[in-house]
């Protein structure tokens, strides 16, 4: 344990922060795994007061050493400067390390190219600005620096940071809506999340953009929010399921339909430096550009997707 004497009164994530120049976000992992005390006493709230004099003593967990497997892939790079990159994540790709992961991870692969990270979000998750599941596909933004970081994380909140979803769903949604319901997770299957009482607030538009005539739909979708499976578990809720997604309820064979058909199309932000308002697109993988091409009529498909106008087509919602 390393002991200090505080020297000024106030919260004890500030004075932590303050003492130990590291970020709230790393203090408050601190105080939750019980490693702070102040005269003695184990502090759990990072709100907990302090005054001049008290004792303050903590400690850092030793992290074990992860064996990284091989990095053998390559991800696209849509945009890359001194602050931020934007990938193009491909299905299958695990976005950072956890306990249950033993495949190498996007992180991994960023530090195996020797890409400078943020250390704002700890140890695993390096320069992780926001996620996408395992099987989604499409835009992730990556922050260099904790600062960018900051910004970035500060423009998810306040939605001038956020992107549009392409998605091809199991049966027509009757109309464009917007469905706001607090999500958390399944309490009789721990792999899924649902629509729960006292779950956290999540809202979701869609827009249909153009149907097959075996009634596969290609749909748009914009987060208000960034619950774990928010699209797939929204979707459930009316009946709908993404072509692939046999977690919640579509049916099908994986030798048929490998993966779930989400894909982060359009990303937007402000850029934290330069202040310059940014759009990056990411092409659809061959697997959702395959299908879209032998059932959808491409030239209405195109007009549908296209990046200079697809936001509008959430303006009324």
């Amino acid at each position: 344990m390393t002991i200090f004497k505080v020297n000024t009164s106030g919260r004890i994530d500030k004075i932590l922060a303050s003492t130990l120049e590291v970020s709230r976000n790393q203090v408050e992992k601190l105080v939750k795994d019980g490693l702070v005390s102040v005269n003695g006493k184990t502090v759990n709230k990072t709100s907990f007061k302090v005054v001049e004099g008290d004792e303050v003593a903590y400690t850092f967990k030793e992290a074990k050493k992860r064996v990284v497997p091989p990095v053998d892939f390559d991800v696209e790079v849509l945009y890359e400067d001194d602050y931020l990159l934007v990938v193009n994540k491909p299905s299958g790709l695990v976005v950072h390390p956890a306990p249950s992961v033993k495949e190498p991870t996007l992180v991994d692969w960023l530090i195996h190219k020797g890409i400078s990270l943020s250390t704002i979000s700890g140890e695993e998750r390096h320069g992780i600005v926001h996620r996408i599941d395992k099987e989604t596909t499409g835009a992730l933004v990556v922050a260099k620096d904790n600062k960018t970081h900051e910004k970035l994380s500060a423009q998810l909140q306040d939605k001038s940071m956020g992107r549009y979803y392409l998605a091809l769903i199991d049966c027509p949604l009757k109309d464009d809506i917007v469905v706001d319901k607090p999500i958390g997770r399944n309490p009789k299957n721990r792999l899924k999340m649902d629509v729960v009482e006292h779950g956290k607030s999540a809202k979701t538009a869609f827009v249909k953009l153009a149907q097959t005539i075996y009634d596969v739909e290609l749909i748009a979708a914009k987060l208000f929010t960034g619950r774990t499976h928010q699209i797939r578990v929204h979707l459930n809720t009316l009946g709908r399921h993404i072509l692939g997604d046999d977690l919640y309820g579509f049916k099908t064979k994986r030798d048929k339909i490998a993966r779930v058909n989400l894909h982060a199309y359009l990303l937007y932000l402000v850029h934290p430096h330069t202040g310059e308002k940014m759009e990056f697109v990411a092409p659809l993988f061959d697997d959702m550009t395959g299908y879209i091409t032998k059932y959808f009529d491409q030239e209405l498909v195109d007009n549908k997707m296209n990046p200079e106008t697809l936001g509008t087509l959430f303006t009324h919602i």
